[in-house]
Protein backbone atom coordinates (compact mmCIF):
# COMPACT_ATOMS: atom_id res chain seq x y z
CA UNK A 1 0.00 0.00 0.00
CA UNK A 2 0.97 3.16 -1.05
CA UNK A 3 0.10 6.76 1.03
CA UNK A 4 -0.81 9.30 -1.47
CA UNK A 5 -2.15 12.47 -1.13
CA UNK A 6 -5.94 12.65 -1.14
CA UNK A 7 -6.27 14.91 -4.70
CA UNK A 8 -3.49 12.41 -6.24
CA UNK A 9 -5.77 9.40 -4.89
CA UNK A 10 -8.70 10.46 -6.93
CA UNK A 11 -7.05 11.38 -9.58
CA UNK A 12 -5.73 8.04 -9.41
CA UNK A 13 -9.53 6.38 -9.28
CA UNK A 14 -10.71 8.52 -12.27
CA UNK A 15 -8.08 7.42 -14.87
CA UNK A 16 -9.74 5.23 -17.35
CA UNK A 17 -12.74 7.75 -17.87
CA UNK A 18 -16.18 6.36 -16.51
CA UNK A 19 -16.19 2.80 -17.68
CA UNK A 20 -12.70 1.69 -16.51
CA UNK A 21 -12.73 3.61 -12.84
CA UNK A 22 -12.05 2.26 -9.49
CA UNK A 23 -13.78 2.57 -6.60
CA UNK A 24 -13.13 3.82 -3.19
CA UNK A 25 -13.24 1.76 0.11
CA UNK A 26 -13.65 4.03 3.57
CA UNK A 27 -12.73 3.03 6.99
CA UNK A 28 -13.75 3.63 10.43
CA UNK A 29 -10.39 2.19 12.44
CA UNK A 30 -11.14 1.39 16.26
CA UNK A 31 -9.77 -1.09 18.48
CA UNK A 32 -12.13 -3.53 18.04
CA UNK A 33 -13.88 -2.89 14.73
CA UNK A 34 -13.20 -1.45 11.61
CA UNK A 35 -15.79 -0.07 9.98
CA UNK A 36 -16.20 -0.06 6.01
CA UNK A 37 -18.30 2.07 3.64
CA UNK A 38 -17.95 1.73 -0.11
CA UNK A 39 -18.50 4.17 -3.04
CA UNK A 40 -20.77 3.91 -5.87
CA UNK A 41 -19.21 3.16 -9.47
CA UNK A 42 -19.76 7.37 -10.15
CA UNK A 43 -17.81 8.25 -6.71
CA UNK A 44 -20.32 10.01 -5.61
CA UNK A 45 -22.04 8.87 -2.76
CA UNK A 46 -20.52 6.47 0.13
CA UNK A 47 -22.83 3.02 1.17
CA UNK A 48 -22.08 1.18 3.77
CA UNK A 49 -20.91 -2.25 3.77
CA UNK A 50 -19.54 -3.97 6.96
CA UNK A 51 -17.35 -4.42 9.59
CA UNK A 52 -14.06 -6.35 10.65
CA UNK A 53 -13.44 -7.40 14.09
CA UNK A 54 -10.06 -6.48 14.78
CA UNK A 55 -7.60 -8.61 16.50
CA UNK A 56 -3.62 -8.38 17.00
CA UNK A 57 -3.75 -11.89 15.16
CA UNK A 58 -5.94 -11.45 12.39
CA UNK A 59 -4.17 -8.89 10.40
CA UNK A 60 -3.29 -11.60 7.56
CA UNK A 61 -7.39 -12.42 7.31
CA UNK A 62 -8.03 -9.17 7.20
CA UNK A 63 -5.49 -8.52 4.38
CA UNK A 64 -7.08 -11.46 2.73
CA UNK A 65 -10.85 -10.12 3.48
CA UNK A 66 -9.52 -6.75 1.74
CA UNK A 67 -8.35 -8.20 -1.31
CA UNK A 68 -11.51 -9.82 -1.99
CA UNK A 69 -12.98 -6.02 -1.69
CA UNK A 70 -10.88 -5.23 -3.99
CA UNK A 71 -11.60 -7.63 -6.82
CA UNK A 72 -15.18 -7.67 -5.73
CA UNK A 73 -15.92 -3.63 -5.91
CA UNK A 74 -12.77 -2.94 -8.08
CA UNK A 75 -11.05 -1.34 -5.62
CA UNK A 76 -8.17 1.55 -6.45
CA UNK A 77 -7.97 2.92 -2.76
CA UNK A 78 -8.45 3.21 1.12
CA UNK A 79 -9.90 6.30 2.55
CA UNK A 80 -9.00 5.71 6.36
CA UNK A 81 -10.12 7.94 8.80
CA UNK A 82 -7.57 9.69 11.05
CA UNK A 83 -8.34 11.61 14.78
CA UNK A 84 -6.35 14.76 14.61
CA UNK A 85 -7.12 16.55 17.08
CA UNK A 86 -8.97 20.36 16.84
CA UNK A 87 -5.34 21.91 15.87
CA UNK A 88 -5.13 19.13 13.02
CA UNK A 89 -2.08 17.30 14.63
CA UNK A 90 -2.44 13.54 15.22
CA UNK A 91 -4.49 12.61 18.73
CA UNK A 92 -3.65 9.86 20.55
CA UNK A 93 -6.41 7.62 19.00
CA UNK A 94 -4.04 7.83 16.07
CA UNK A 95 -1.84 5.23 17.07
CA UNK A 96 -4.27 2.83 16.32
CA UNK A 97 -4.85 3.76 12.92
CA UNK A 98 -1.27 3.91 12.12
CA UNK A 99 -0.92 0.73 13.46
CA UNK A 100 -3.39 -1.09 10.93
CA UNK A 101 -2.40 0.41 7.88
CA UNK A 102 1.33 -0.66 8.59
CA UNK A 103 0.09 -4.15 9.69
CA UNK A 104 -1.62 -4.30 6.41
CA UNK A 105 1.15 -3.01 4.41
CA UNK A 106 3.18 -5.49 6.07
CA UNK A 107 1.55 -8.26 4.55
CA UNK A 108 2.30 -7.26 1.08
CA UNK A 109 -1.24 -8.62 -0.31
CA UNK A 110 -2.28 -5.19 -0.83
CA UNK A 111 0.50 -3.60 -2.36
CA UNK A 112 -1.45 -1.83 -5.70
CA UNK A 113 -3.82 -0.32 -3.71
CA UNK A 114 -3.18 3.47 -2.57
CA UNK A 115 -4.74 5.07 0.70
CA UNK A 116 -5.08 8.53 1.93
CA UNK A 117 -6.08 9.89 5.87
CA UNK A 118 -8.84 11.71 6.12
CA UNK A 119 -9.83 13.68 9.41
CA UNK A 120 -12.34 11.44 11.41
CA UNK A 121 -13.37 14.61 13.72
CA UNK A 122 -16.69 13.60 15.13
CA UNK A 123 -17.92 11.11 12.83
CA UNK A 124 -18.69 8.35 15.73
CA UNK A 125 -20.46 11.15 17.89
CA UNK A 126 -22.76 12.38 14.76
CA UNK A 127 -23.51 8.62 14.11
CA UNK A 128 -24.31 7.74 17.43
CA UNK A 129 -26.24 10.73 18.11
CA UNK A 130 -28.07 9.74 14.87
CA UNK A 131 -28.73 5.97 16.05
CA UNK A 132 -29.61 6.94 19.29
CA UNK A 133 -33.16 7.33 18.58
CA UNK A 134 -33.47 3.84 17.04
CA UNK A 135 -32.84 1.52 20.54
CA UNK A 136 -30.42 -1.16 18.79
CA UNK A 137 -30.71 -4.26 20.93
CA UNK A 138 -27.50 -4.30 22.12
CA UNK A 139 -24.27 -2.62 22.63
CA UNK A 140 -22.36 -4.38 19.94
CA UNK A 141 -25.26 -4.36 17.42
CA UNK A 142 -25.04 -0.03 18.63
CA UNK A 143 -21.33 -0.38 18.30
CA UNK A 144 -20.91 -2.02 15.27
CA UNK A 145 -23.79 0.00 13.54
CA UNK A 146 -21.98 3.17 14.58
CA UNK A 147 -18.73 1.63 13.33
CA UNK A 148 -20.06 1.00 9.75
CA UNK A 149 -21.87 4.48 9.66
CA UNK A 150 -18.85 6.78 10.32
CA UNK A 151 -17.23 5.06 7.90
CA UNK A 152 -19.86 6.10 5.45
CA UNK A 153 -19.47 9.92 7.27
CA UNK A 154 -15.82 9.60 6.51
CA UNK A 155 -15.73 8.68 2.78
CA UNK A 156 -18.98 10.84 1.97
CA UNK A 157 -16.72 13.82 3.33
CA UNK A 158 -13.43 12.32 1.27
CA UNK A 159 -15.97 11.87 -2.28
CA UNK A 160 -17.83 15.69 -1.33
CA UNK A 161 -14.27 17.21 -1.22
CA UNK A 162 -12.59 15.88 -4.03
CA UNK A 163 -15.83 16.35 -6.33
CA UNK A 164 -16.15 19.82 -5.36
CA UNK A 165 -12.87 20.45 -6.11
CA UNK A 166 -12.83 18.54 -9.53
CA UNK A 167 -15.53 20.83 -10.71
CA UNK A 168 -13.54 23.91 -9.62
CA UNK A 169 -10.44 22.69 -11.31
CA UNK A 170 -13.18 21.94 -14.24
CA UNK A 171 -14.73 25.55 -14.34
CA UNK A 172 -11.30 27.34 -14.07
CA UNK A 173 -10.41 25.87 -17.58
CA UNK A 174 -13.32 27.25 -19.07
Amino acid sequence: MRLLKAEELFRKVLEGGSKKQGRLLGLDVGSKYVGLAVSDPQNKIALPLSVLGRTKTNIDLMADDFKTLVKKYSLKGLIVGYPFNLQGQSSPDAIQVSLLVGELSKTGKLDDLGYTYWDENFTSKCVEALLNPLKLNTPVETKTMTDKFAAVCILQGYLDNMNRAMRSTDDCKE
